[in-house]
């Protein structure tokens, strides 16, 4: 079997591995989002020292990894961005605990294609393919259950501060009655802010260091409230009411465009792991004939021009199901 027919095959499979990922991850208004609301923040934030007291955080946070960590954190890119999308899966995983993840699979998966059959390239390429994409996935899939859930019951918490508010109850106080009456992940996240408060910091401080963890509009619309009402005053407890009624209608927007276009993405994802799955089926049961794709040209072309064309269709159906509020 010659190089030249694998390489092109491999360069065409990443290509169209590429364009599914860009068709699925999304818009880039969430980046644009983001950033006005991290310049909306900023200006009505207290000018502190707070950098250099979590630049110090981050040194004793960093002094007690293990040696698997500090082994991670030289080879994984951007081990800090990696730390913080462990944490905000709400479990205790480390930078070595997930390089362990990816090498096991790497070698699970390639070692089994590559006795069923495979070629060693190919294997080499399916199981480095799954050995980083699907701890990716799994965190990833984390993350959005938990913000979902953080987000669902969030309004409710807000429902639950203005009662206090209206009570008589000061905000800090308010605070801690949300971290324990409110199911997780909510009573978790102002359960934290209600510690780093009594630590030393300030409200402001404490919940800038959960909207960057949590990352999430929702929560960065309760941050610049609480930041616009102490510089302009006014009723806080009728504003969070009004917070909390945006919070739930657009909650409730969001769940009728997933129901109205949850046909088209089924279709798009059927397309796109259908061909993935048949072929990988037939592999298992019969590699030698599945193997003429991997040196006959004309088989090698044809497969491309398929994955090109598949690739055009599943990324013009997830944009056009694709929206963003």
């Amino acid at each position: 079997m010659t190089i030249l027919p694998m390489i092109i095959f491999f360069v065409g499979t990443l290509g169209f591995l590429a364009l599914l990922y860009f068709a699925f991850s999304g818009p880039n208004v969430q980046k644009a989002q983001a950033k006005r609301l991290g310049s909306l923040r900023q200006r009505h934030a207290p000018a502190t020292s707070q950098i250099s007291a979590e630049a110090q955080m981050n040194r004793i946070l960093a002094k007690r990894d293990t040696k698997m960590d500090s082994f991670a954190g030289r080879f994984i890119p951007k081990p800090e961005m990696l730390r913080l999308r462990l944490k905000q899966t709400g479990m205790n995983w480390t930078l070595g605990q997930y390089m362990m993840a990816i090498v096991g699979i790497t070698v699970v998966v390639g070692g089994l294609f590559y006795f069923r059959g495979m070629p060693i390239y190919l294997a080499l390429l399916v199981g480095t393919f799954l050995g980083f994409g699907l701890p990716h996935m799994v965190v990833g899939f984390l993350i959005k259950r938990r913000i979902n859930s953080f987000n669902a019951k969030f309004p409710d918490a807000i429902e639950l501060l203005v009662r206090g508010l209206r009570s008589g109850l000061p905000i800090s106080e308010t605070l801690q009655v949300v971290a324990s009456e409110v199911p997780d992940p909510v009573g978790t996240e102002f359960g934290e802010v209600v510690d780093k408060m009594k630590i030393g910091k300030t409200m402001d401080e404490a919940l800038e260091d959960t909207a960057k963890r949590l990352n999430t509009p929702e929560f960065n619309f309760f941050c610049i409230t609480l930041a616009i009402q102490r510089e302009t005053g006014g009723n806080l407890a009728e504003t969070l009411s009004n917070l909390a009624n945006v919070l739930r209608q657009r909650s409730q927007m969001k769940l009728k465009i997933k129901a109205m276009s949850a046909e088209s993405k089924a279709s798009a994802y059927i397309v796109g792991s259908l061909p993935f799955i048949v072929f990988g089926m037939i592999m298992m049961i019969n590699p030698s004939y599945m193997g003429e794709f991997f040196v006959d040209e004309r088989l090698i072309i044809a497969g491309l021009g398929g994955l090109v064309w598949m690739g055009i269709g599943v990324f013009i159906m997830a944009k056009m199901v694709n929206f963003e509020i």
